[in-house]
């Protein structure tokens, strides 16, 4: 089957969703004949961002709003501002939001967006109007009844003030619930920066037990050290973990004793890398898939477990904290050598958990305390990890298998009971 002209081949995310797709088919029963709807997104919107520059020049810019399928509620996804943003990287972003909320049972679709932009390269001015205008563009699909963006690489929650600012003014009134991961003062839920990193330690803390591995002076590995890579290391750090390596856009530091992450955390802070942290030694990036581990998190960017370092890798559990870390012919290899891989879809489904948190209480207008919210976090991660493990074990399949064929039943159950209109 041919899936979508504009699918360069070339590409590695959309495939990757494809092959993990079709992975889940022999499960799904009479629920297959629905599964080409997962294969498509619903809705997919390109736009020209056009933006006036500090200088008075004028530069354009590529956006994307993808939804893949809201058969469950309205689409929920980040929105990206990177350099490398392209339509299939933000179809299959958008898809892997698909099988999160229906993982966790949220009663939302899967949606993504993002600009093809450095954002670092802008001033604070530029990066407002370029949000302002991209939100006008995308405006007409968006909505807390229809889509609602939140924070993701690239974007913050200031980006998302001026996201519902802008779709606010539009409607003539306030609009909170357009958006997620938004300032706590603008309608933003407490524990919503540090969600995905505890989501990423909460299933880690699971995981171990199903597999008999103690944390306590386990080696830690880390691959990326923004929101979601430094909360997780801080908290396996707090649980007595020794985190020895770390990576991020700087460079890779190593400390065989274990590094300070809070130190760390206050380092990067103040020089936005963790290269010269006099804490650990700097290695080769390349090294880092040779250092001795227990347990490893990627939490950086898609497609950094490829089969060579599958193959070198020493982890007992891997924890994925990015979407697409592991490329499928690299999750074969792991799997092979016994290695249990928590995946993505589980593991850093706290940020979208919270994120909903945060549209019920928009939606209310009512505000939980950070203790609330923690305790709302942790009971549906535990639960949906242990969905997952049952789903496993019944069909003696991995966990990424296993939570694809419990989203998938979920998802396409809805697709089968509302039917196609027309009929």
């Amino acid at each position: 089957m041919t899936h979508l002209s504009y699918v360069n081949e070339n590409t590695d995310a959309w495939q990757t969703y494809l092959a993990q797709i079709d992975r889940v088919a022999p499960h799904l029963g009479e629920l297959a004949y629905y599964l080409d709807t997962l294969k498509r997104p619903k809705r997919t919107l390109i736009v020209d961002v056009p933006l006036v520059m500090d200088d008075g020049s004028i530069q354009h810019f590529e956006g994307y709003r993808v939804q893949h399928n809201l058969s469950r509620g309205p689409g929920k996804g980040g929105i990206r501002y990177h350099p490398s943003v392209d339509l299939n990287e933000v179809m299959a972003l958008s898809a892997w939001m698909t099988i999160k909320t229906a993982v966790l049972n949220l009663p939302f679709g899967g949606a993504k967006g993002g600009v093809r932009v450095d954002p670092s390269k802008l001033s604070t001015r530029e990066l407002e109007r370029l949000t302002r205008r991209f939100t006008t563009e995308i405006s007409p699909i968006i909505g807390p009844q229809k889509d609602i963006p939140a924070p993701d690489v690239g974007t913050n929650p200031n980006i998302m003030g001026w996201m519902m600012d802008t779709y606010s003014t539009t409607q003539g009134h306030t609009v909170t619930g357009v958006v997620t991961g938004k300032p706590v003062h603008l309608g933003g839920s407490l524990g919503r920066v540090r969600a995905t990193g505890r989501g990423v330690f909460v299933t880690g803390l699971e995981a171990a037990k199903k597999i008999n591995l103690t944390i306590e002076n386990s080696k830690v590995v880390v691959q990326g050290f923004g929101n979601v890579g430094s909360e997780a290391a801080y908290l396996f750090n707090q649980a007595n973990a020794q985190v020895v390596a770390v990576q991020d856009h700087t460079g890779t530091i190593f400390n065989p004793n274990g590094i300070d992450i809070k130190a760390l955390q206050k380092y990067v802070e103040e020089h936005r890398g963790l290269a010269g942290f006099s804490g650990a030694e700097p290695i080769d990036n390349e090294a880092l898939w040779d250092v001795e581990m227990d347990i490893f998190v990627p939490a950086a960017l898609e497609g950094q477990i490829t089969v060579e370092r599958a193959k070198r890798l020493t982890a007992k559990l891997v924890l994925e904290g990015a979407n697409g870390p592991t490329y499928p012919a690299a999750d074969d290899i792991l799997i092979e050598r016994g290695v249990t891989i928590v995946p993505d879809v589980i593991c850093n489904a706290g940020g979208v958990t919270v994120s909903y948190f945060e549209w019920v209480q928009d939606m209310a207008s009512y505000f939980w305390t950070e203790d609330e919210i923690n305790q709302r976090l942790d009971k549906l991660m535990i639960q949906a990890i242990a969905d997952v493990w049952a789903m496993a074990d019944q069909k003696s399949c991995s966990l990424r298998t296993a939570a694809y064929i419990l989203a998938c039943e979920r998802i396409l159950i809805a697709r089968k009971e509302r039917g196609i209109f027309p009929g």
